[in-house]
């Protein structure tokens, strides 16, 4: 029976090798839920009838694809919402754009506040309405680009000097967008509004003004720090999704202003010389990348592993072509860069089954 099933196993593809493991996984998890509604596994008949009522049930709901097709679907409508999402945020900024100047002051008030509550409640009013989110997506997307515009519109016609405070209630509108309706889109918006705050405060705290924050791309990394420790702190559970988006959009902060200080060392604070720190920030983004990547696989992290995968690859590929571009022929350069990819292979495959014998254990 043994050498059947090793025989059967060998014949499998790739593919679906992979979704036997899947659906293997998948029945284990389901086994537990059957023992926990008190029915035997060896009930073949009462567990199909079980799964019949609960799939019908499921089927009801406009979230939940029990079919292949409707999952493709799903995928399709997911795209056409982001991209709908976007042109209707454009198309409002655009609109404001080239009508604002020829409304008198206390009109322009009025459009504001009435485009920003508007769109706020009919955020509210779909998201108890739709419950695919779909156009739940359009509303709160617009409704972001409304009040971000609000603050902006009002500030220039009052000449208000522009402040890096603004970001504060961006930022607090898109989460409560987020949480509210589960966006993970506009998480990602309030992210960044974050991430530029403070950032921008540790700009001001050094002298700088707060719009040439990117001078010292060190600013970001507090912002970075702050964000990869909130989900040990916060219960996402509510919020699938909201975990790896946290510390996505912190593994960004910190690579992207590392990589530019590997090639830009006088932006750096460190009283060394540029080639020096340019030194630095390059093992500090191989250490950084290697560290989080195990972290990543430890954990069962897929967004920190693939993300500390793809920069520690950029920057040995930068460090490579500094060293050996002018040196080398170009089809020896090449060659060693497939030669280090067969290696970062290798090292990945090592680490992958050290996990899955740890996972097994």
């Amino acid at each position: 029976m043994t050498s059947g099933n090793e025989a059967m196993d060998d014949s499998l593809s790739r593919a679906d090798a992979q979704q036997r493991a899947d659906d293997i996984r998948a029945f284990r998890r389901e086994q537990a839920r059957l023992a926990a509604d008190g029915l035997a596994a060896a009930d073949a008949a009462a567990i199909r009838a079980h799964h019949d009522v609960l799939l019908t049930r499921l089927a009801a709901r406009p979230d939940v694809d029990t079919t292949q097709r409707a999952r493709q679907l799903t995928l399709g409508l997911r795209i056409a919402s982001f991209l709908g999402a976007l042109a209707l945020a454009a198309s409002v900024f655009f609109l404001f754009r080239q009508y604002w100047p020829l409304f008198p002051e206390a009109v322009q008030v009025i459009v504001l506040a009435g485009a920003s509550l508007g769109t706020l409640a009919l955020t509210a009013w779909l998201h108890g309405r739709d419950a695919s989110g779909y156009f739940t997506k359009l509303a709160a997307l617009v409704a972001f680009a409304c009040f971000v515009l609000n603050l902006g519109l009002l500030g220039s016609s009052f000449n208000i000097t522009p402040s890096d405070k603004a970001l504060l209630p961006w930022a607090a509108f898109a989460l409560l967008l987020a949480y509210t309706c589960e966006l993970r889109l506009l998480l990602v918006a309030g992210l960044i509004c974050i991430t530029g705050f403070i950032a921008a405060r540790v700009g001001s705290w050094s002298g700088m003004y707060w719009l040439s924050v990117g001078e010292r791309p060190e600013h970001f990394f507090p912002a970075a720090l702050l964000m990869f420790c909130v989900p040990f702190f916060v219960d996402h559970r509510r919020h699938p999704g909201f975990d790896a988006t946290w510390r996505l959009v912190a593994l960004l902060a910190l690579f992207l202003p590392m990589l530019v200080l590997s090639n830009w060392g006088r932006a750096s604070y460190l009283p060394f010389e540029a080639d020096v720190i340019e030194g630095i920030y390059q093992l500090g983004g191989f250490v950084a990348g290697g560290l989080l990547t195990w972290l990543g696989a430890r954990r069962g992290w897929p967004e920190v592993m693939n993300t500390a995968v793809v920069f520690f690859v950029i920057f040995l590929y930068t460090k490579l072509f500094d060293w050996w571009w002018a040196v080398m022929p170009k089809f020896l350069f090449f060659l060693v860069l497939g030669l280090v990819a067969l290696l970062v292979i290798l090292v990945l495959k090592r680490l992958r089954a050290v996990v899955a014998v740890e996972g097994g254990q």
